[in-house]
């Protein structure tokens, strides 16, 4: 049996160890991490290898992520359209929702993130 790395790291530049050194979580020191890059890796991997135990996501998935100010203008999906994707994912296939932590160095969308899925999961 293939050994399923059970925890999906959602970001377009760091590593695991990296959102380690300033979170201080130890769950960012397992080795058993897949890393998905973008929006389309994050909802292949789960469509082809099922939900996670744990997902952790960044909000800014692509340069212009840092530079704009305004979201609507946004042409890459963020992690923020992850979690609605994960969220409509969970609720049409009656899924719970896995863990989920979100490292974003990004205040306002990292608040953002943290919202939608407590909010689901508090339903």
């Amino acid at each position: 049996m293939e050994l399923t790395k059970r925890l999906l790291f959602l970001d377009d530049i760091r590593y695991p160890i990296e959102a380690y050194h300033y979170t201080k979580q130890d769950i960012f020191l397992r080795k058993d991490w897949h890393i998905v890059r973008n929006y389309e890796q994050f909802v292949n991997r789960i469509l082809e290898k099922g939900l996670p135990e744990m997902i952790s996501f960044d909000h800014d998935l692509a340069d212009e992520h840092y530079l704009k100010t305004n979201s609507q203008e946004f042409i890459e999906k963020t992690g923020y359209d992850c979690a609605k994707w994960l969220v409509e994912y969970c609720m049409d296939n009656y899924l719970d929702l896995p863990k989920f932590y979100c490292h974003s160095m990004n205040p306002v969308g990292k608040e953002n993130i943290e919202s939608l899925l407590k909010n689901f999961k508090n339903l």
